[in-house]
């Protein structure tokens, strides 16, 4: 293995790289345009990442490499892993629902690595704020998403100029019939690593039907009766996960919702709060079924059912993820009946009558109105928190800094304590606002 790129893993914890990212990488290391087929959670972003980033030459002030991802989560996240792996690049994000100003003042000195979503990279590109000229390798992640997203002419546009590009890696979770003629892909490798079976083998189904027309009473006492465990719900629309989500809120059961009609701000909180574990619930649409790097989880629960067989498997792929085993719960009302596309067996199991509510979680997360432009990382949020704060390395959870405020979990029994003692103090020489978050 190359030196750098063992010290690359160093920093994430890995030791080595799975069968999947080996081959992407001797594919793309000997100049393949490559199609890469791998299920979603098999680490495609470091299949394509470690390679090209041997490519790109360092401080050209020259953007060489562009990726491009179907939803801001996922841009984001790839730009968090090029940060983890501290390469030294100068490394870009581009998405909507956030000043455009504050992205084309960064770009008047051009990052080497520029991730983005097609829509907002489409119109950096048309105003001549990013510059196509030395871009010479181009990713499309999750590529049918971004299809299926509508996203169709904006990458059209963007792959139109970019006249430069001499490698394409283009990745999927699904079997890719026949690739667009805009993406150019005339020669080219696939690595098809999707799985045969449609369900996973590591994948129990099991079922518990309601006594009405209404499944609210029996998500209730379904969710209740598994208790702390890491768990996402799939409803087929945004106005069903709040009306879920508003009668979870009158039981008095933590949780929070994901889904395209929230503000960005509050879809990255929702996710920063199910890592960190302060809930072990997520409620969402089908958004959150590919792409998105959510931790393990134990269970995932169809609300409603997807109209097709492929939403099917992606919704499951979010547990049994890689060698874990999970478990996929459907809720049927009183005379729905089994979805043709499922014809592996289900377990029907019968529901508690009177359940009570889950603990709080251990965790909760505390925000702070500072983040990386304003000079704050990790470790001068550590060191208030344990120094001013007073809080032991063990009362302390994970913590997600972004550009202009931090989460931090912290456990729950020590709140109050800290809001107290943090009250009017300030970090990098700037007073702090801090506060439970939403």
């Amino acid at each position: 293995m190359h030196k750098k790129r063992k010290e690359y893993l160093n920093k994430l914890g890995i030791d080595a790289l799975n069968e999947m990212q080996i081959k992407a990488c001797e594919f793309i290391e000997n100049n393949h345009n490559l199609v890469l087929l791998s299920p979603t959670g098999s680490g495609k972003t470091l299949a394509f990442l470690l390679p090209l980033l041997d490519k790109v030459h360092p401080g050209s002030e020259r953007t060489q490499l562009l990726i491009l991802a179907p939803a801001r989560e996922l841009a984001l996240q790839i730009e968090q892993v090029v940060r983890s792996l501290g390469t030294g690049f100068k490394c870009l994000c581009c998405y909507g629902g956030h000043s455009i100003q504050t992205e084309r003042n960064s770009l008047k000195h051009p990052a080497e690595i520029i991730v983005g979503t097609p829509g907002r990279i489409a119109d950096h590109v048309r105003r001549g704020h990013i510059s196509t000229d030395y871009i010479k390798y181009l990713v499309l992640d999750e590529f049918d998403k971004a299809l299926e997203l509508g996203f169709h002419n904006e990458m059209q546009d963007i792959i139109s100029e970019a006249w430069a590009v001499k490698q394409r890696v283009l990745t999927s979770a699904t079997n890719m019939d026949e690739i667009p003629g805009f993406v150019r892909m005339k020669e080219y490798q696939v690595l098809d690593l999707l799985p045969h079976e449609a369900i996973q083998e590591n994948l129990t189904l099991k079922a518990v039907r309601s006594e009405g027309k209404d499944k609210l009473g029996a998500f209730f006492n379904l969710v209740c009766s598994l208790g702390n465990e890491p768990m996402v719900v799939f409803a087929n629309h945004r106005d069903a996960v709040d009306r879920i989500s508003k009668h979870l809120d009158e039981m008095g059961l933590v949780h929070d919702v994901f889904h395209g009609g929230l503000k960005q701000e509050e879809r990255e909180r929702a996710l920063v709060k199910f890592r960190n574990g302060s809930h072990h619930l997520l409620l969402t649409t089908d958004l959150a079924s590919r792409g998105l790097d959510i931790p393990d989880i134990k269970y995932v629960i169809h609300y409603h059912f997807p109209k097709e067989k492929e939403s099917f498997i992606h919704r499951n792929g979010r547990t049994a993820r890689m060698k874990a085993s999970g478990v996929a719960y459907l809720i049927f009302a009183e005379q729905e009946e089994m979805p043709e596309y499922i014809d592996h067996e289900v377990l029907f199991e019968s529901l508690e009558v009177n359940v009570n509510l889950p603990e709080l979680p251990q965790w909760q997360t505390l925000y702070l109105d500072k983040g990386k432009k304003d000079k704050v990382n990790k470790i001068d949020v550590v060191g208030l928190l344990l120094k001013k704060g007073k809080l032991k390395k063990d009362e302390l959870g994970l913590i997600d800094v972004l550009d202009h405020s931090a989460f931090v979990a912290v456990q729950r029994s020590k709140v109050r304590q800290i809001l107290g003692l943090l009250n009017n103090e300030r970090i990098k020489g700037k007073k702090l606002r801090i506060a439970v978050s939403k």
